[in-house]
C-alpha cells in the first residue's frame, strides 16, 4: 500500500490558520489604522459554506474599525504578521504570539508605513521581504 504524501503548494508551508472571516486584530505599523476587520483571504480556495480563514503571512482584505479620520471606513490590503493559535515550524518549533497583528500594504505588497511595531513572524519576512525591512525585529 502506498504511503500518503502531503505535497507543499507554491512557497508557504501548511500552516494552522488560526483568523477566520470577521476577526477584530491589530494594526502594527504607522499608517493611522489601529484595528483591523478580515473581510476576505486572497488566494483561498476552500470547500462551499466554509469560512475563509488566514493565517501568518496570508495577504487579507480588511476594513479599518479604529483609527484616524482618514483612514477609518477604508477598505486596505494587508499581511498578518501575528498570530495567537500556535503553529508549528519545519523544524519542529512550536510558535504562538500574544495578539493577532497584520501590516497594511499596497495591493502589490508594498509596506503603507515606515515602521512595523511589535515582532514579525519568520514566514511572514520570508514571504514579504519588504515588510522584514521595516520590522523592528523578526522571530
Amino acid at each position: 500500500m502506498a504511503k500518503r504524501v502531503k505535497i507543499q503548494v507554491g512557497n508557504k508551508p501548511r500552516l494552522c490558520r488560526g483568523l477566520p472571516v470577521g476577526s477584530l486584530i491589530t494594526c502594527a505599523d504607522n499608517t493611522g489604522a489601529k484595528v483591523l476587520k478580515i473581510i476576505a483571504v486572497i488566494p483561498y480556495k476552500s470547500r462551499l459554506n466554509r469560512f475563509p480563514s488566514a493565517s501568518v503571512a496570508d495577504m487579507i482584505v480588511s476594513s479599518v474599525k479604529k483609527g484616524t479620520p482618514e483612514m477609518r471606513r477604508k477598505i486596505v490590503r494587508a499581511v498578518v504578521v501575528r498570530q495567537r493559535k500556535s503553529y508549528r515550524r519545519p523544524d519542529g518549533a512550536w510558535v504562538m504570539f500574544e495578539d493577532n497583528a497584520a501590516v497594511v500594504v499596497s495591493p502589490d505588497g508594498e509596506p503603507q508605513g515606515s515602521e512595523a511595531r511589535g515582532p514579525v513572524a519568520k514566514e511572514a519576512a520570508e514571504r514579504w521581504s519588504k515588510i522584514a525591512t521595516i520590522a523592528s525585529i523578526v522571530v
